[in-house]
């Protein structure tokens, strides 16, 4: 028969073993939320941007005796992605992310919009499906961006 010191002895480095092996699973689980967190967070920023900037954009324009300057599609698209934007570069600032961070995801938007409009001019896709397809590539160049640097995206320290 084995004293409970022996016991402990023999049990004490599976034991230790698991806990490593479920610190390890806990912080891997940790930063996929961290990452998923702040890619909602992101969205909500864009979708915050269009809801409030667009009537003041609208504001602007009417007050300069222009209303009639937003309402073509390629032009509404860059005003969308230039609202969306300003309000992840806000949000992102705010949070305190490294201006490279801010700079990068800002890149990303905009290239994604770009690359639709470049796509609208060449006749490959028509000016009806622009805005639409705007807001899902716009999603994947921030996911994509947010990818290419997850280790700031899912650690606190960025």
């Amino acid at each position: 028969m084995t004293s409970p010191a022996e016991h402990a002895a023999d049990t004490t480095p599976a034991l230790h073993g698991a806990v490593v092996r479920d610190r390890a699973r806990l912080k891997g689980h940790t930063a996929l939320l961290r990452f998923a967190r702040h890619y909602i967070e992101m969205v909500v920023a864009m979708v915050i941007g269009m809801v409030v900037l667009d009537p003041l954009e609208s504001l602007l324009t009417s007050a300069l005796g222009q209303p009639h300057v937003l309402h073509g599609t390629m032009v509404m698209a860059l005003v969308m992605a230039a609202s969306m934007t300003v309000a992840v570069v806000g949000w992102m600032w705010l949070r305190r992310h490294r201006l490279r961070l801010i700079a990068e995801m800002a890149v990303a938007m905009n290239a994604a919009i770009l690359a639709l409009l470049v796509l609208v001019q060449v006749g490959l896709i028509g000016e009806h499906a622009l805005l639409m397809s705007a807001h899902v590539v716009m999603f994947l160049a921030m996911f994509v961006a947010m990818l290419a640097r997850r280790r700031q995206y899912m650690h606190p320290t960025r």
